[in-house]
């Protein structure tokens, strides 16, 4: 079955970084986009990147644009977040998703605070 594993999350100072992994297993991981998403509670879902199957194409939500880089290794089955200059509305719990079939880990918690 399709599993989704994220870690990385802690606590973290205005400015500092952090990297998540979402290590995926049972299914093909080369052969579909990955996203990341982020949802606070209160707040509607946000899309936070995404990925093409080689990496190519790549986008970014606005709000992280610049600060955030999502890449992927397909020879692990693994997807990356690296978060630089964190603020505190970055402050969310971090999800890994296959949107193909609408498979998601169980989140990672990102607090940014001084």
């Amino acid at each position: 079955q399709v599993q989704l594993v994220e870690s990385g999350g802690g606590l973290v100072q205005p400015g500092g970084s952090l990297t998540l992994t979402c290590v995926a297993s049972g299914f093909t991981f080369s052969s579909y986009f990955m996203t990341w998403y982020r949802q606070t509670p209160g707040k509607t879902r946000e899309l936070v990147a995404r990925i093409s199957m080689t990496g190519e194409n790549i986008d970014y939500g606005d709000s992280v644009k610049g600060r955030f880089t999502i890449s992927r290794d397909n020879a692990k089955s693994t997807l990356y977040l690296q978060m630089n200059s964190l603020r505190s509305e970055d402050t969310s719990v971090y999800y890994c998703s296959r949107p193909t079939g609408n498979y998601w880990g169980q989140g990672t918690q990102v607090t940014v605070s001084s």
